[in-house]
């Protein structure tokens, strides 16, 4: 290294350690903040809220500062003296570009590093030299830990004669550096990466529906991420209250990404798999694919509509209601009446029957009126309007007439909906009906024994159930109101005392009028109502935290990865979540394997959109090897011969391995390519059919068939399901023609650097 080389380094070593030093008094301030709120015990009301306030704040920031610690600042901006491009906005000098802002602790809050979100980093990654956007130098600076390691610069004004000894001709060794690099079992951001077309999807207006397309490895999932930390910083004051959503295939996958946010600063995201969408369901219960397309149909709303129809139901033809030692008849018609009325509300149906129990009331009013009024020589009814009144508050009261309401028109719970329709599917074809029918467990009193295991596609029909029916919070109300005049009764004695005590103080109203002007007390400065406001609990949850409880809950912006997989009635539940509809969908409909997915954007959009939606392609492939890429679209271009892969960006010269053996001998020689093809730093799958797991485990060191994949092991066996949106350093795909063709293509892509295929019978067409 020559000495202008040696200076570079130190110089940027220099800086960065000024950076982490800034940023652990950052860290040591917000701990000391969190430290010095919980030790302060009692106090007012006043006192104890902004302590737990301050608890939440601190804490959140604490966590945003620890997570961006690893790479904090990876790049820095050289800019042309005096003038700029369009698209820049720099005004001369450095600046260096990291994870955060970190400014210093100085009067004007001099900023030392920019956010890589900031308009101003923006040049870092669009610029070029024939657009250098005021840029002469980009210099890409590699870390390990808080040591700077490596300087990558791009000369961005070719009249500029300075040099470095660190120029990079090509511009592309940090890329590839980090697309050959070993993965570790979890997604890294891509900050220090992020392409131009990339960028533009990354920073577009967060309103409105945005479909990112691409194929394997066009970093759609990263892109998706990147976006939600960007909209985050460029519109923190509504979507910090409103949440941001983002809804991953599986479990698996949303711990693979679940680092990356964190990484960028950012941890007030909800991040969850469809199954999870539903507030007090844990839908972890499986299901034929064909019973879970059933499901997943649009005109799944139309039959629940109907069985909820059901529920409102006419007697037969009549109905005996005891009242005082009497008979009242509620006949069909009348009922049907009533019911058509309390429909005519549009009102949910648990709402829509307090309307149903008023007409039936008035219906039951009159008849009796009829009875108790009736003048025996014809003239007009002998009640009055109070008398009448009174009749109808002592039908409200009597147990019979609700018993007979509940019957006709019952309040419903989503869960037990949907629970019995599945037991009994009716509105359904007999063959459809088999195929997702759930027999309820009934113990010898006819009461259901338990929960239904619940499986992902039953929760759209929950969420659609519960729309269905609403919720009639009136008790729950009433409730509360008796609780808030307590508090306010109890507030009220307080001050009362409080008033009490200070006329005591003084021997004569005169000396307390006297006094009274210049000091105040408790009951001078606040009313009974508003104590009570104060001393009421206060919610100190983060917005993801109270949005992940609430299912009526409206996300200020929702992103989806694997989009072609969800079903209509998945994206019915999904764009309720979003009544703004701001989305992001990420997806490949060459992907799509699910009998439920829609795999057309259109499909998916037009009923909530129509045609007002952006569609974005990626082309180009960072994961996979051209040689690798080849043979999986080979497989495609089988079945569609004008399908065009996605570009891969690197070759590595070593073609895919395909190895042909005996069924027996099968689990034996999967374990043996993986001991080979295992990388001493990086991870290996081994993607195969559920029904060889057992059998491939043997043979798999520290794998365990059946159990959740723990993508930091060193070598996982999945299903081609679970690994969607998931990449590796190897990949041994196993019996090829037991997959979808969408499965097979997504299972050959999933590998960075070797791929192996092993298989008993004949190759699918394509792959050989």
């Amino acid at each position: 290294m020559s000495t202008g080389e040696f200076k570079e380094l130190g110089d940027e070593q220099e800086f960065v350690a000024g950076l982490y030093e800034r940023l652990g008094e950052l860290q040591a301030r917000a701990e000391q903040s969190t430290q010095a709120a919980l030790a302060q015990a009692g106090g007012t009301f006043q006192s104890r809220l902004e302590r737990d306030v301050t608890v939440a704040e601190q804490g959140r920031l604490a966590a945003e500062l620890n997570g961006v610690e690893n790479g904090l600042c990876f790049g820095r901006i050289d800019l042309q003296e005096g003038g700029t491009e369009e698209g820049g906005t720099q005004e001369g000098g450095t600046h260096h570009i990291g994870r955060i802002g970190i400014r210093e602790d100085n009067t004007d809050r001099t900023p030392i590093l920019i956010d890589w979100r900031a308009d101003i980093a923006r040049p870092f990654y669009l610029a070029t030299s024939h657009t250098p956007m005021g840029l002469r130098r980009r210099r890409h600076i590699t870390m390990q830990g808080h040591e700077v390691v490596a300087l990558h610069d791009e000369i961005l004004d070719l009249s500029d004669a300075e040099r470095t000894g660190f120029e990079d001709p090509n511009g592309d060794a940090v890329l590839l550096a980090a697309l050959n690099a070993a993965r570790t079992g979890r997604m890294g951001d891509i900050v220090q990466t992020i392409q131009a077309e990339q960028d533009r999807i990354i920073r577009a207006p967060h309103r409105g529906v945005m479909v990112v397309e691409g194929g394997p490895g066009t970093g759609k999932t990263a892109v998706a991420l990147h976006r939600a930390a960007y909209l985050l910083y460029a519109h923190r004051e509504l979507l910090a209250k409103r949440a941001v959503l983002i809804v991953g295939p599986n479990p698996a996958f949303l711990g693979y990404i679940g680092e990356v946010l964190p990484s960028l600063g950012e941890t007030g995201v909800l991040l969850a798999t469809m199954a999870e969408l539903y507030p007090g369901v844990h839908a972890t219960g499986t299901e034929s694919p064909a019973a879970a397309a059933i499901k997943g149909r649009a005109d799944m709303a139309e039959v629940l509509a109907e069985v909820v129809a059901d529920w409102q139901a006419l007697p037969d033809p009549v109905l005996a209601v005891a009242h005082d030692n009497d008979t009242l008849l509620l006949d069909d018609a009348t009922v049907a009446d009533a019911r058509e009325k309390a429909r005519s509300t549009g009102l949910p149906h648990n709402l829509a029957r307090e309307h149903f129990e008023g007409f039936v009331l008035n219906a039951l009013t009159d008849q009796l009126a009829d009875r108790l009024g009736a003048d025996p020589y014809g003239g007009p009814n002998l009640l009055d309007a109070s008398d009448v009144s009174q009749l109808r508050s002592e039908l409200d009261a009597n147990p019979d007439v609700h018993y007979a309401i509940a019957s006709l028109w019952p309040v419903l719970a989503p869960e037990q909906l949907v629970a019995d329709f599945l037991a009994d599917p009716t509105h359904l074809p007999a063959h459809e009906a088999e195929l997702i029918r759930r027999p309820a467990r009934i113990d010898a009193t006819g009461l259901r024994v338990a929960e239904p295991e619940w499986t992902p596609a039953d929760v759209p029909l929950l969420d659609e159930a519960a729309e269905l029916l609403g919720h009639d919070d009136r008790a729950a109300r009433a409730a509360a109101d008796v609780e808030r005049q307590e508090q306010i009764a109890f507030a009220q004695g307080v001050l009362d005392v409080s008033r009490a005590s200070r006329t005591y103080e003084f021997e004569d109203k005169e000396e307390l009028d006297e006094d009274g002007s210049e000091v105040l007390s408790a009951h001078d400065i606040i009313d009974a109502e508003r104590m009570a406001e104060r001393h009421e609990e206060a919610d100190h949850r983060s917005a993801a935290e109270r949005a992940a409880a609430d299912r009526t809950w409206a996300f200020g912006h929702i992103i989806v990865d694997e989009a072609q997989e969800l079903s209509p009635m998945a994206w019915r539940l999904l764009m309720r979540r979003v009544p703004t509809r701001s989305m992001t969908l990420v997806g490949d409909p060459a992907q799509t394997g699910d009998e439920a997915g829609c795999g057309s954007w259109e499909e998916i959009l037009r009923p909530y959109v129509d045609d007002r939606y952006e569609l974005v392609r990626l082309g180009v492939n960072y994961r996979t090897p051209e040689e690798i890429m080849d043979l999986a679209a080979g497989v495609l271009r089988a079945q569609s011969p004008e399908f065009e892969p996605p570009r891969s960006v690197r070759s590595t010269g070593v073609r895919p391995l395909v190895e042909a053996v005996s069924p027996a001998e099968l689990p034996a020689l999967v374990g043996k390519l993986a001991l080979d093809l295992t990388p001493s730093e990086g991870r290996l799958a081994v993607i195969a059919p559920r029904a060889l797991h057992a059998a491939l485990a043997e043979h798999l060191d520290g794998v365990t068939a059946g159990a959740e994949p723990d993508l930091t092991h060193q070598v996982v066996l999945l299903d081609a399901r679970q690994s969607k949106g998931l990449e590796f350093d190897s990949v041994i795909v196993v019996e090829p023609t037991a997959y979808k063709t969408s499965d097979l293509y997504v299972a050959l892509t999933r590998a960075t650097r070797t791929l192996g295929v092993v298989h008993t019978g004949q190759l699918p067409p394509g792959l050989g």
